[in-house]
């Protein structure tokens, strides 16, 4: 029987976080290639509003950096004004191999300082036999270098996604 499982991650940003929503969340499947040529070969939308509207589909296509080449994720729900954003991995990233079904609920709250917190929760059914501690150590350290890598960016570029 599938077990059905949850994590959550915090990270903290000195970015603002319509700015750190915007690169990292709205416009990754833009900015990954470019930041993560090493783990990101190409992304792009697949159905729907240039990939950000709710019901669109992304495809992310990897190098052999990661474990699968290729995974496609719908966005579920979205409210662009509270930087906050459901989706749900519908092919590769594991689908299918050790994976039933994941969703990840991403919110990027403003701090005091002008700087964000990115919350983020993920569920994920496994396949029977399917052990999930280094699934979750994995997911956890992409999420991690996604937003880092976004964050580098805009402190980079200070005029960007403003």
């Amino acid at each position: 029987m599938a077990t059905t499982n949850s994590w959550t991650l915090e990270i903290e940003s000195p970015v603002a976080a319509s700015r750190l929503f915007r690169a990292g969340v709205m416009d990754w499947h833009t900015l990954a290639p470019k930041l993560a040529p090493h783990i990101v070969t190409s992304a792009h939308p697949v159905e729907g509003a240039g990939g950000i509207g709710i019901g669109s589909v992304r495809q992310f296509n990897f190098t052999s950096a990661m474990p699968f080449s290729v995974m496609k994720e719908k966005l579920e729900f979205l409210d662009v004004e509270k930087c906050e954003c459901k989706s749900t991995l519908i092919e590769g990233g594991g689908i299918g191999t050790a994976i039933e079904t994941a969703t990840s609920h991403i919110k990027v709250e403003p701090t005091a300082n002008g700087g964000c917190v990115v919350k983020v929760e993920s569920t994920y059914k496994l396949l029977p036999g399917v052990e999930g501690k280094d699934e979750t150590t994995k997911a956890k350290d992409s999420i991690t270098n996604i937003f880092k890598g976004a964050e580098a960016y805009l402190i980079a570029n200070p005029d960007a996604y403003n």
